[in-house]
This record gives C-alpha cells, structure tokens and sequence, in this order.
C-alpha cells in the first residue's frame, strides 16, 4: 500500500474546482437560510414561524429523495448537478426580490411571508437532488484509492462554509441589511454555476436505463438495508443526531442554564464547530482506513460521553470543552461514515444510496431539534441532553455485539483493492 499522501485528492484539477464550487454553494444555503429566518421572524415576531421555514425545506427533501436517487443514477452527473445549481439561483433571486423596497412596499406581509416559504419549499425539492449528486459525482472525480482523501476533503469543505456562512450572515445582515445580503448571496450561487462547467461531463455508470423506477428504488433501499455495514453506519449517525445532539436548545444553556448571554451561545456554537472542523482537517494526515468500524463506534460512544458531560455541567468552560471534544467525535465519525459509503458503494447505485444517506442525515437533523426541544420541555434541557447522550451510548454497544461486519470492518483491504484496479 502506498504512503499516505494528505493532498492526494487536491492534486487533481477538477476535484479542486469542485471544492470551491462547494464552498460557494454551501456558504450561499447556510447564509440564505440564516438570512430567512431573521427576516420571517423580523416580519411576524412568532417563533411557530420559524418552524414552519424547516418544515418547508425538510418535507420535500425527505418525501423526494428516493425519486430523486433514482433519477441521478440514470442522469449524467456534471449537467444534472449544473441544472440543480441553476434552479437555486432561481430561488436565490427569487428571495432578494422579496426582500427589495418595491415589494416590502406595495406586497402585504402576509403575501410576502407566503413567497417566502414557497421559495423555500422548492429549495427542499433542490436539496433532495444536491445531496445524492454530490456524493455520485465525487467518485467519478477522483480515483477509488483516493476516496478516503477525497471524503475528507469534501466533509471539511462542507463543514466549513456552513459554519462560516452562518457567522458571515449575521455580520452581514447588521453591515448592510437583509435585501444586500440576498445579493451577495445571489452572487455566490452565480460564481458556482460558474465554476460547475469547468468539470468537464462524466459517464453514466448505470447500465439498466429501462428499470422501472419501482425497480430502482425497490434495488437502492433493499442494498442499504441488506448491507449491515451501509446500514451501521447511518443508524448510528442518525442515533446520534436525533438523540445526543444539543444544539437545537443551546440558547436554553446559555441563558438559562450557564448565564453566558448571547456571547454564551456563540461560544457553545463555536466550541463544537470548532472541534469538528480541526478533526477533519486531520484526517487527511492521519489515515482513518485500518480498524474503521472500532473508530467509528469509538467517536460515536465518546460522543454521547460528551454529551452527558455538556448536559450535567453548570461551569462555562467545562461545557466548552465538552462540546469541543463532541465535535472531535462527530468530526471523525462524520468522515469514517463518508468514507465507508464511497468505498461501499457500487457505482452504478451511487444515487439511491446517496438519496437513502440524505434521508437519514436530513431527517435526524430536523427531527432531532424537534425531540430535543419536546424533550427539554417535558424533563428540563440538562437531563433531555443526558438521557439523549445515554439512549446514544446504549445504541452504539447494541450495535457494536450484534453488527460484526461493522465492528470487525478494516478499509485498508479496501484501498489496497483499488489501488490494484487503479493501477
């Protein structure tokens, strides 16, 4: 096997394109939803608002994405992935239209408020096709044996714009108003369709073009679910969202709880942001490919012990730190999971199972805020994280004595194959 090389994937032209046209794109979503909620909120001052913007994006994205895995199997990847970055411009527009004077002036708030979720119910539809595309087409960027590279790489990226889009937007919005901001954001999802046509068009890999769609989805969900280390891989991830992630009520801890403020809650954000930014970047010097099914049941369990440590604790800095070191966890389990799925997956079903990933992701993000926020109701924010971090424990030692594909999975095998077929 050949010496890890950290750059291996950015070495390659089109996957460095791809990376800055992620990022722009990534910083655009994060910033524009930021954007939204501060403008819904701005023009209702009702927090059931709020909840309907997730509902609108979380609806389409879940309901469409087998359909949609189906059809980027067949599709080629750089035009389809192309057609979706248009279409978000669209919306992208669509927004710093609404938020222009002409119509703040002469629309009601109501019709505008309306527009607003319309537009974001079709950035869910945009969302069902983005995940599944992306993942389909970073395989066909790169060689197999720099998949691991390449995963870590594209996490990072991704992790990245959404955190640093989430404080741009802030800063902007106080700069120079939510109408200006809508157009840089504009700007941004421009520079990305931009950038998508300097990857040149790449094969289909899918062979059985006249598959029912029936067929193709039936065959995409029964592999996920037929495959123990697949489907390891994204309950686990999906355990831990739903039930050990916090960040849905960290404003109960920061002012309730720690009485840190605004500047409290900014701190926590970053605490675990933080820590899941410097562990990816990481893992492109440390490889991740020997023992993989121990590492990752190893960060998800030290993740749920953090958990526990950042729901019991009354001190800001232990709370920092505990979240800090959950965002180490879930930086490494986030890239084994990625990892896994890119070396796992047969390419002529990237699509569906890209689709299927996005279904868990997606879902346990959106349905974690909502048990996080039921739960911090019925038992009080400490003890709803607590409980969240031991359901998070008990699954991953379930999963570890029953899934021994999983707990026994070693990758180095893996690439070593593919540097063969690469070679």
């Amino acid at each position: 096997m050949q010496k890890n090389d950290p750059y291996a994937a950015l070495r390659i032209k089109e996957f460095n394109i791809f990376l800055i046209l992620r990022f722009a794109l990534v910083l655009a979503w994060s910033m524009q939803f930021v954007v939204i909620e501060w403008q819904v909120y701005a023009l209702t001052e009702d927090p059931l608002a709020l909840g309907i913007i997730g509902l609108c994006e979380f609806l389409p994205a879940f309901l469409l994405a087998p359909f949609a895995g189906h059809i980027v199997d067949k599709k080629e990847k750089r035009n389809l992935f192309m057609r979706c970055i248009a279409l978000f411009s669209l919306i992208s527009f669509g927004l710093f239209w609404l938020t222009s004077e002409t119509i703040e002036t002469s629309w009601s708030t109501k019709a505008i408020l309306y527009g607003i979720y319309s537009l974001v119910f079709f950035g869910g539809v945009l969302r069902s096709f983005f995940g599944p595309t992306i993942f389909s087409l970073i395989a066909l960027l790169v060689p197999k044996r720099v998949y691991p590279n390449a995963a870590t790489w594209s996490s990072s990226t991704w992790k990245g714009a959404n955190v640093f889009g989430a404080l741009l937007a802030g800063f902007l919005i106080a700069w120079i108003g939510v109408h200006m901001t809508l157009g840089i954001i504009f700007l941004l999802v421009l520079l990305a369709l931009f950038l998508v046509f300097q990857i040149k068009q790449k094969p289909i890999l899918n062979k059985e073009i006249y598959e029912s769609v029936r067929d193709s989805l039936e065959a995409g969900i029964r592999f996920v679910f037929n495959d123990k280390v697949i489907l390891g891989a994204l309950t686990l991830d999906m355990i831990a969202v739903l039930f050990g992630g916090a960040v849905a009520i960290f404003a109960v801890f920061a002012k309730d709880i720690l009485d840190a403020g605004p500047k409290g809650f900014g701190m926590l954000n970053a605490a675990l942001s933080s820590g899941s930014i410097i562990t990816m970047l990481a893992t492109t010097y440390i490889p991740i490919t020997k023992n993989t099914g121990k590492k990752l049941l190893i960060s998800v369990f030290g993740f749920g012990i953090c958990m526990i440590i950042f729901g019991a604790s009354k001190l800001m800095w232990l709370s920092i730190l505990a979240l800090f070191f959950s965002g180490v966890f879930d930086g490494i389990s986030m890239v084994v999971r990625q990892t896994i799925l890119q070396l796992k997956t047969p390419d002529d079903m990237r699509g569906r199972v890209g689709a299927v990933n996005s279904m868990f992701v997606g879902s346990s993000n959106e349905l974690g805020a909502l048990e996080s926020g039921i739960a911090a109701r019925i038992f009080g924010a400490p003890l709803a994280v607590m409980l969240g971090g031991t359901v998070t424990l008990v699954v991953v030692a379930i999963m570890g004595v029953k899934n021994k594909p999983l707990r026994e999975l070693d990758l180095t095998r893996d690439i070593e194959e593919h540097e063969k077929e690469d070679n």
